[in-house]
């Protein structure tokens, strides 16, 4: 099955951050790891990452699964990012400062016009899932 290497991941990756746009919010991913429409990232829960309770905001968790998710689509044969038609994150824990996340993206099914994926948030010091994301992604015509 197709992978990218590493390096292409972290070239896409920083190509995101490095763009004036939003993305620039995820300038403290680091990716770690991919295989055939899959990817896995570590972020640090940092101050500017947070909402007024001290803990992820949901907004940047949106960010995360939308982006992480991309990347994994664009990890496949097809290459394609796409555009998203759907998204959904259930959110189960709080991550807090200073804590480490690994944020893995898996691509579920891609068709001719459309890719399913889902991607988790969990705590790397417990295992604990703090948000799951669903993202489905319009990749045009074959």
């Amino acid at each position: 099955m197709f992978s990218l290497p590493l390096n292409s991941l972290k070239q896409i990756m920083r190509v995101m951050v490095e763009h004036p746009g939003f993305e620039r919010v995820l300038s403290k991913v680091d990716v770690l790891s991919g295989g055939p429409g899959k990817v896995v990232c570590e972020m640090k829960v940092e101050e500017e990452h947070t909402n007024q309770l001290g803990t992820l905001h949901g907004g940047l968790t949106a960010t995360l699964v939308d982006a992480i998710s991309t990347i994994a689509i664009m990890n496949t044969e097809r290459g394609a990012p796409g555009v998203s038609v759907d998204m959904n994150i259930t959110y189960m824990n709080a991550a807090k400062i200073g804590e480490d996340l690994l944020i893995t993206a898996q691509v579920l099914k891609q068709g001719r016009t459309l890719a399913f994926a889902t991607v988790d948030l969990t705590s790397k010091a417990t295992g604990k899932l703090i948000a799951q994301g669903r993202h489905t992604k319009h990749l045009g015509s074959s």
